[in-house]
């Protein structure tokens, strides 16, 4: 059995749903995890990981095929932090929509083939800081078997002179594939 890393991130845009049971084939970046990780998951979870996912980068011809015995969704606690943007971070904390010549990232999201729904950037930035020593494993059915339906909605504050305060919130990370691999 292998016990390979997938990242939130690259899962949330392109990865294809899977389940226990199903046959996978999974790109290996490195069977050597970045310390980044284990500042992520801890000693002890980041000892488990032998390989890494990846599908974005490029074609990796090391690669992890077998069937999913286990899967494991990994979350961490975050505190969440809201603020006006600055000058010099997109805008003047007084300025409702960038100046002219400006260019703000637009909030939104990217659904293949060019199609693209946004609406103007938020005022506020939003800091999200990990808690150290916060993760844990929860068993999970699959990868990418619902998305966005359970998600906590972001509190929309446009219309307020003030941003909400701190929070801290469960944030999901990625997930711990156990594969049985083909002989």
């Amino acid at each position: 059995m292998t016990r390979v890393w997938l990242t939130e991130w690259e899962w949330a845009c392109c990865g294809d749903a899977f389940t226990i049971g199903d046959e996978v084939d999974f790109g290996i970046e490195t069977r050597t995890p970045p310390a980044a990780l284990a500042d992520m998951l801890g000693p002890e979870l980041f000892a488990a990981v032998e390989a890494m996912e990846s599908h974005h980068e490029e074609e990796f011809t090391d690669r992890v095929r077998g069937r999913v015995v286990a899967v494991h969704e990994v979350t961490r606690d975050v505190i969440e932090r809201w603020s006006l943007r600055r000058p010099g971070h997109g805008a003047p904390p007084e300025s409702i929509k960038a100046a002219d010549g400006d260019e703000w990232a637009e909030v939104g999201r990217e659904f293949g083939n060019g199609a693209f729904l946004a609406r103007s950037p938020s005022r506020y930035m939003i800091e999200i800081e990990p808690v150290t020593n916060s993760a844990r494993l929860t068993s999970a059915q699959g990868v990418r078997l619902r998305i966005d339906d359970d998600d906590e909605p972001l509190p929309r504050v446009e219309g307020t002179a003030v941003p909400p305060p701190e929070q801290r919130r469960r944030s999901l990370e990625g997930w711990l594939v156990d594969v049985e691999e083909h002989a």
